[in-house]
């Protein structure tokens, strides 16, 4: 057989320091790309109803009423905080994910990744990440409402404020919807991800095998993000409560039955359009960067034959 039609072996794994910055660079990446469409769904997840006069009846509304009455610039409002969990947010999510089930494993006496034990080890991981992202998420949902333009002079002086003004354990408000937010996310993907794989045929190149990754990955993401999307237009709206404020919404169930109540089952999605025209290209990019780092990474630093 020649080398042509050889299959190509796959690299060894990058020692875990690496795989860090690799995907902190690809994390950072999409965010800066695909940041605008974050803040669209955070202001339709906070729109009540059809938001009035000053409401957005669709993404390109939204897009035109944000630029024209509050500046480009506050299409990247509140970007300082994700981007600033995303390395340890990343790391989190795919060690975590490969620690528990190597735990599992063990538990249960497996010697096989079944979608099962995929759907527990995403959900645990989930679990685990939601823990380090909450402080995050608040702040950056309280930097995108409109209604605090002029509150917040950027990232840390909103951190500063929620903290004198509500106390520090304000900033863990809607922990709770977050670990449903992320338990349900992390398992609907992984789990997707390993019935899809099931399916598609193995690659014969390493091209193949990305397109195969990328395919698998865009399906596990829109699946996640239609399980996760109610209990993330609730989270939303916990964490822009401050203190002082009425607080109408409190726990994640009972948050999702009284949108369903007042405002219908689509509101329960709101924002969900959004997202996924985020998840799609953002997918893209993540996987294009993610694998250009770790060849410039084994190229230059390892000096690996690439």
């Amino acid at each position: 057989m020649s080398a042509t039609q050889q299959k190509a072996a796959p690299p060894k794994p990058l020692p875990f320091q690496w795989q860090f910055v690799a995907g902190a660079v690809a994390g950072v990446s999409e965010i800066l790309t695909m940041y605008p469409l974050d803040v669209v769904k955070t202001r339709f997840q906070l729109q009540v109803g059809t938001g009035g006069a000053d409401g957005y009846s669709s993404i390109g509304d939204c897009f035109k009423k944000i630029i024209k009455n509050e500046g480009f610039g506050t299409l990247y409002r509140g970007i300082i905080p994700p981007i600033m969990v995303e390395a340890p947010k990343r790391a989190t999510k795919f060690a975590a994910n490969e620690q528990y089930t190597i735990l599992y494993k063990s538990i249960l006496g497996e010697d096989v990744n079944r979608q099962g034990l995929s759907i527990l080890t995403g959900v645990s991981a989930g679990i685990t990440e939601a823990f380090l992202v909450v402080p995050f998420e608040l702040v950056k949902i309280r930097l995108q409402d409109k209604g605090n333009a002029g509150k917040y002079k950027g990232s840390m002086d909103a951190l500063t404020k929620i903290v004198r003004a509500e106390g520090v354990l304000a900033l863990y408000n809607g922990l709770e919807a977050t670990l449903w937010r992320h338990a349900s996310w992390n398992g609907g993907y992984f789990g997707c991800i390993q019935g899809v794989k099931s399916i598609i045929p193995e690659a014969e190149t390493p091209n193949g095998n990305l397109a195969r990754n990328f395919v698998a990955g865009a399906i596990g993401g829109t699946f996640a993000t239609m399980l996760n999307t109610p209990f993330d237009v609730v989270k939303t709206r916990i964490q822009n409560q401050a203190k002082g404020s009425v607080l109408k919404y409190n726990w994640t169930l009972p948050g999702v039955a009284m949108v369903y109540r007042e405002e219908g089952f689509r509101a329960l999605y709101k924002g969900f359009v959004p997202k996924v025209l985020r998840l799609g290209p953002g997918g893209g990019i993540l996987l294009v960067v993610f694998d250009t780092v770790s060849s410039l990474i084994r190229k230059h630093v390892l000096h690996e034959n690439v």
